[in-house]
């Protein structure tokens, strides 16, 4: 994930910071010094990791800190405070027209994820009740109007086309059309081409000219590092953005361009995308990454994730059960499917606070889910509600079924076993606490 190098730097640091009681000047400029150096390691442009440490300096030198009972959780809070206002400070939403519909014009390079990306946003506009057209403004690359097709089938979006015609052209018919059939927001998915030039800018002006976007967005890769904080600014130079949306945060980016195109540019992150499936896109949350950079996890995210992948009314009946009946294999396998749509385990674990620094050397691997998702498929629904039945023959039946080995159900069969009488610990420990703040009649 982007940010893990910075992450584990910033932590070494406040490790060392945390074993001191009171703090002195030199103690802070050492701190800043290596802040200042993780920074760069991390691709932040130099004149943003300068001014950065030349911030927190300010204040960490200042009597807030040095009269602080805990100085170096107050050193700590400020680097939170100003990691957050460098990313934005707050969130940034999609503005919206006076009258619909809203014209979002979204540009980049070539190879940024643009195409992806509206469906992505397509799919998250939806969801919020929004009625989204995309539009294949990309006429050049070779089956880029059939990749928005696919694309738009996935996220339920309809897709407006013309063929390899004139962008400019297609995007004031396409403005029209949602017009006339309710759709409430344009997104407009341009041509890209391997470096900025005269010819691509002419045209997404011109665009421009014709349909008046209230947002026109920036796609950039963020493993190009660096380069994509030059990117943002030529654009922004020449088109007057109005947001960025940072994508391949799932990737081993170092995260530079996420904390520089917004002191460069001037204008915010609105979204992030975070991994290849329509659903990964998320708005940007400064706050939210600030805490993720320092190794406190994003408790919010992580809710919001549950919120809009999980199904409530499986989960309220499964607490039920598991309060008055216990849990059975069944069980264990509808939670295992639904905690599957919420992404790798690795990033919903590290969302948890505190989690980041324990998973640091731990190797977690997804696909220990599909090997356990596999064996209990491989069991019939009556072994897997009572799981006491199965003897020795039934273990190499479903062994060989799953594609495992018998020491790998044993294995499965023990720790189920372990956890289904730790919860009848809790549930009993729950029982005694409610009667015992109970007045007696007698």
């Amino acid at each position: 994930m982007a940010f893990e190098s910075l992450s584990e730097k910033f932590s070494a640091v406040f490790k060392r910071l945390k074993s001191k009681g009171k703090l002195s000047e030199s103690d802070v400029k050492e701190v800043l010094r290596e802040v200042r150096l993780a920074l760069l390691e991390a691709d932040v442009n130099y004149k943003v990791a300068k001014d950065f440490v030349a911030k927190v300096g300010e204040r960490a030198v200042g009597a807030e800190v040095m009269e602080s009972l805990t100085p170096a959780q107050t050193v700590i809070r400020i680097v939170d405070e100003e990691l957050t206002a460098l990313m934005g400070g707050g969130e940034s939403r999609l503005n919206s027209p006076a009258s619909p519909p809203a014209a979002v014009l979204l540009c980049g390079l070539q190879g940024s994820g643009k195409t992806t990306l509206a469906g992505k946003l397509g799919l998250m506009l939806r969801e919020q009740g929004r009625r989204p057209l995309l539009v294949a403004g990309d006429v050049y690359r070779p089956a880029a109007i059939r990749q928005l097709q696919v694309v738009g089938e996935r996220a339920g979006v309809p897709v407006f086309e013309k063929g390899a015609g004139d962008p400019v052209k297609i995007s004031r018919a396409a403005v029209k059309h949602a017009k006339d059939y309710g759709n409430d927001i344009v997104l407009i998915d341009t041509a890209g081409r391997l470096q900025i030039d005269e010819k691509l800018m002419g045209e997404l002006k011109n665009i421009r000219a014709a349909v008046h976007p209230t947002d026109i967005l920036l796609v950039v890769d963020a493993m190009t590092g660096q380069e994509a904080v030059n990117v943002a600014k030529s654009f922004n130079d020449l088109l007057d953005i109005t947001g960025v949306v940072l994508t391949k945060l799932d990737g081993d980016a170092r995260g530079g361009a996420a904390l520089s195109v917004r002191a460069v540019t001037g204008k915010p992150i609105k979204f992030a995308s975070t991994g290849e499936k329509l659903s990964d896109l998320e708005v940007f949350h400064p706050d939210r990454m600030a805490s993720r950079i320092l190794g406190m996890g994003d408790v919010l995210t992580l809710i919001e994730d549950a919120q809009k992948n999980l199904d409530r009314k499986k989960a309220q009946q499964a607490a039920q059960k598991m309060m008055h009946s216990g849990i059975d294999l069944n069980d264990m396998l509808g939670q295992m499917r639904q905690m599957k749509k919420m992404g790798p385990l690795k990033d919903v674990l590290a969302k948890v606070p505190g989690m980041s620094k324990q998973l640091k050397d731990v190797d977690v691997d997804d696909r220990m889910v599909d090997r356990t998702e596999a064996i209990l498929l491989s069991m019939t629904p009556r072994e897997r509600e009572r799981p006491e039945v199965i003897n020795p023959s039934r273990k190499r039946r479903i062994a060989r079924g799953s594609g495992m080995r018998v020491e790998d159900v044993n294995r499965l069969l023990r720790n189920f076993e372990q956890t289904r009488r730790l919860m009848k610990q809790f549930k009993k420990k729950g029982v005694r606490r409610r009667f015992s703040g109970m007045k007696m009649p007698f």
